[in-house]
């Protein structure tokens, strides 16, 4: 008799097994990417993350992820979401000024971050949006706008407060619910290992130890993706690396060494890499540039009109009438050099972005993705952060818009 049940419950078991894995297959997808701001392309293997790993080896995974110039925070997260560059969605620093609003995009004042103005393109929360799909984002660039049609249908305002684990929870539970209310694309969004590795450095024991943090918090979702019954299709990203400097007199740029900084006929936005200067009056940008070409030393400046084509950018009204970019291992800041240097101590490392991927490769970020739309086992080379757009809209069976990536970089790693 206890056999006859146990051959019972097994036939029984197996059956709620197959049903289960025929519900899942049955059911539409749903993307969930989550980004890891500052994650370096090399912190995997440099620091032994075996979560990060035991992802990589269940899917399929690039070499690198090349940003879009400025390698920067906002503009990078946006061109992710959009398929477009900072010189196309117009999100081109993590500050700057628009002259037609009259307004300096600053990420830190929440009423300009909220302004639908500053957001071109079609972010895929608004396309998933057109084609009835439910869609959530804990975080990210763009998905707090005050205009409901431009932003995901949950969403929460920055925080930078709320623990990571609670922000997997929400995701979790978010992706538990019935096929109608599932969200069919998620965001998820971390501010670590970017944060620490600012303050101390790639390469430091606090950089190592915060990613171990990392690592355990991508343990704790993957062992809570496991629990989901729905086809979810995970991909991991970050918006740029991170570049170790040393702390010394010649690292930083002062402005106010150059020219004037308080001068009415200049507008100076710096944003650590690089610097815009708007100025409205032909002969003091003349001047100004011939001037600031001949001090070229720890930086370079360049017009506008000229900023080398590789880096597609320089075709925007929000774009500076100059650019001061700096040269690697170097950064800018506006002024008072006495001030700053109270408070640094020559020698020390810390962290900075924001240079050409190109030229510097530490602003390699990373990208994996698993799920049962993604073929496991595809190794790729370097990819561009504006090519994950289309394979986003593939998995979703969405219509591409205009975009600058290119659908047929991904298509590889697609079932």
């Amino acid at each position: 008799m206890r056999f006859v049940l146990r051959i019972t419950f097994l036939v029984n078991s197996i059956g709620l097994f197959f049903s289960t894995c025929s519900l899942a297959q049955n059911s539409d997808p749903s993307v969930l990417l989550i980004s890891f701001d500052g994650f370096r392309y090399d912190y995997i293997d440099k620091y032994d993350l075996k979560n990060f790993k035991a992802f990589r080896n269940s899917g399929s995974y690039a070499e690198g992820l090349i940003p879009c110039y400025p390698s920067l925070t906002f503009p990078n997260h946006y061109s992710i979401v959009t398929g477009m560059r900072p010189s196309s969605h117009g999100l081109v620093d993590n500050t700057f000024y628009d002259s037609i609003l009259n307004v300096q995009y600053t990420i830190s004042k929440r009423e300009v971050v909220q302004d639908p103005r500053f957001y071109g393109g079609t972010p895929l929360w608004v396309l998933a949006k057109q084609a009835g799909m439910k869609t959530a984002s804990y975080f990210w660039v763009g998905s707090e706008v005050s205009d409901p049609s431009r932003r995901p249908d949950k969403y929460f305002l920055y925080d930078v407060n709320v623990p990571f684990r609670t922000r997997v929870d929400s995701v979790l539970n978010w992706l538990g619910k019935k096929d109608k209310e599932r969200p069919r694309l998620i965001t998820l969004y971390f501010s670590e290992p970017d944060h620490t590795s600012h303050e101390f450095g790639p390469f430091a024991p606090e950089t190592h130890a915060i990613l171990q943090k990392m690592d355990s918090v991508l343990g704790y979702l993957t062992e809570g993706l496991r629990k989901v019954k729905a086809p979810v299709n995970t991909i991991l990203v970050s918006d740029h690396g991170m570049m170790d400097l040393v702390m010394g007199d010649e690292t930083l740029v002062f402005l106010d060494e150059l020219y004037n900084v308080r001068s009415k006929k200049i507008r100076t936005v710096v944003s650590s890499s690089l610097a815009h200067l708007y100025i409205d009056d032909k002969s003091t940008l003349d001047s100004m540039y011939t001037f600031l070409k001949s001090r070229e030393s720890n930086y370079k400046v360049f017009r506008k009109g000229d900023m080398p084509g590789e880096l597609y950018y320089g075709n925007h009204y929000r774009i500076g009438d100059l650019v001061l970019m700096a040269a690697p291992a170097h950064t800018i800041r506006h002024s008072n050099r006495i001030e700053s240097s109270q408070h640094m101590q020559k020698g020390s490392h810390f962290g900075v972005h924001g240079y050409d991927p190109a030229v510097v490769t530490d602003m390699r970020g990373i990208f994996l993705a698993q799920g049962p739309q993604i073929k496991q086992g595809q190794k790729l080379g370097l990819i561009r952060n504006i090519d994950i757009y289309p394979l986003v809209t593939k998995i979703l069976g969405l219509k591409i818009p205009k975009i600058d990536g290119d659908p047929k970089v991904l298509e590889k790693i697609v079932k």
